[in-house]
């Protein structure tokens, strides 16, 4: 497993997602981890992150899918590639599509893991399967079409 997250090798201009940015202070943090056959995330949600009481919103169960998925995709090409994480030319990937199920209620007072495996791997797209547990109950799935995303913007800083 990496010791160190993928969105730890983001370009600083590019770090900036609301779900997965470093630098973004305001944002999720969210962290994701290779292993060399999937992506593995915690994420503790906090008590603003309700949908009613005692359970996560399904809005922050989407992002933390839809952040985790593409960090998978970008470190399972890296490897592909045989390549170091964060080498360059750098890999970012953005959302295609985002389709998730949520089968049960996500109590909001445990530790989330996510846990996300590459279905397919194109030259500029990565098809990714994400299932999100809390404790050993599986509460929701989803599946990222996840895009390289092109030079123009990694280039781009906010302003």
């Amino acid at each position: 497993m990496t010791q160190e997250a993928i969105q730890d090798f983001y370009p600083d201009e590019v770090a900036v997602c609301y779900g997965c940015g470093r630098n973004n202070p305001n944002g999720l943090q969210i962290k994701t981890y290779w292993d060399g056959t999937e992506g593995l995330c915690r994420f503790k949600p906090q008590p603003h992150h309700t949908a009613l009481r005692g359970y996560v919103y399904g809005g922050l169960i989407a992002s933390l899918i839809d952040c985790h998925s593409v960090g998978t995709a970008a470190a399972a090409v890296y490897e592909a590639e045989g390549r170091e994480l964060g080498s360059d030319p750098p890999l970012r990937y953005v959302t295609g599509t985002l389709n998730v199920r949520y089968l049960r209620p996500t109590p909001i007072n445990e530790e989330l893991l996510l846990r996300a495996r590459i279905k397919e791997l194109h030259d500029k797209k990565v098809i990714v399967t994400c299932s999100l547990y809390a404790g050993d109950e599986e509460c929701a799935q989803g599946e990222v079409i996840a895009i390289r995303a092109p030079k123009t913007m990694l280039t781009h800083a906010e302003e």
